[in-house]
């Protein structure tokens, strides 16, 4: 393989398959922790790529576990040094390499109020990682592509680990013990991206659409986008899309909606209907073949695999289009312009 990245993103089933092996038993004791403690809310703190992680945790948690979900503001710790009441919190701090200072006040100061604290890492030796009651460790071997990939995949699947404890429900553990063959299954169909990818080589602005447990999807695409490509593009909800972005549609502006079978399946496949219309160039990750009618291309989903645990999985055709976009450019996918590995804000 001719990149750091490539090998990072093809090892991905392998990864997600080890931390379920291995975590599955922490997870259980974080879930009794959570039910004992009886938290009246979550509160997550977390930037870049595990930001986006935590907007799935928000549907996932709220729509199995019944639990608020909110996402911090690490600024007021630091900057402003106003910490909220976080005493009745369970309070997550996800981090790829555990060294932001601005995440790690979070559990600091949700630690003293008495809040329930738990991070997930990649480097048990991390200050986060040492801050919090509880620690999950992501064990996804070091990550050394700049543009994070395999590190948030499994920062999800410790979200899903999580959920599934919590809940104990049949289904959640069935989809977890799955996964790693749809990852495969994922990965393997996105290997002809390069083959037609050249035509957005010139692209130059681009929209990504996502709505429910994959509104984390079309963050963290249009994220990996621009941190690989350098192009101006945007992730949003297909609800709030229809509330003013679309007008900014005109022939040819290439639009990725993300659009795996479950409740928001007809919702986006009736945006993709208005966008044809207003001429768009429609790209679409699914296990629906039936949208194919309606894209310039798809890039497919193992058929059978319900919407909660999709969000793993429909990141990856994106990751592969974004190396595959910017190798095209010419640009360096293993040290993006401009980016580090580590990013330690305050």
């Amino acid at each position: 393989m001719s990149s750091i990245l490539e090998q990072e993103i093809y090892e991905q089933p392998d990864v997600i398959a080890h931390l379920i092996a291995v975590q599955s038993e922490t997870a259980r004791q974080i879930a009794a922790a959570i039910r004992d403690f009886n938290p009246a809310f979550v509160w997550i703190a977390a930037r870049g790529t595990s930001d986006n992680a935590a907007r799935y945790a928000q549907y996932l948690f709220a729509v199995h576990a019944r639990l608020a979900v909110g996402l911090a503001t690490p600024s007021v710790h630091t900057l402003y040094e106003a910490a909220p009441d976080m005493s009745r919190a369970l309070v997550i701090g996800v981090s790829q390499s555990g060294q932001s200072q601005d995440v790690r006040q979070v559990i600091t100061d949700a630690r003293a109020q008495g809040a329930l604290t738990v991070t997930i890492t990649n480097d048990s030796e991390s200050p986060l990682a040492q801050g919090a009651a509880f620690h999950l460790a992501l064990n996804a071997g070091a990550e050394k592509s700049v543009a994070a990939t395999k590190s948030y995949t499994t920062e999800l699947t410790a979200f899903a680990l999580i959920a599934a404890a919590l809940t104990d429900k049949t289904e959640l553990w069935d989809g977890l013990a799955k996964l790693p063959a749809w990852a495969r299954t994922t990965l393997d169909a996105a290997q002809e991206t390069e083959l037609w990818a050249q035509r957005y080589r010139y692209m130059e602005r681009y929209a990504v659409i996502g709505r429910g447990y994959n509104y984390c999807t079309a963050f963290e695409i249009s994220l990996k986008v621009k941190e690989l490509s350098y192009i101006a593009g945007e992730g949003y909800s297909e609800a709030d899309f229809r509330h003013g972005p679309i007008a900014m549609i005109n022939s040819g502006f290439p639009v990725i909606v993300v659009a795996p079978s479950g409740a928001t399946l007809e919702q986006q496949r009736d945006l993709l209907v208005k966008l044809n219309e207003k001429g768009a160039e429609c790209l679409a990750i699914s296990d629906n073949s039936s949208l194919a009618a309606l894209t310039h291309h798809l890039m497919p989903l193992p058929v059978g695999m319900p919407e909660w645990i999709s969000p793993i999985t429909a990141v990856m055709p994106g990751q592969v289009f974004a190396m595959s976009l910017a190798k095209l450019r010419g640009n360096p996918v293993d040290q993006p312009r401009g980016l580090t590995k580590v990013t330690n804000t305050v």
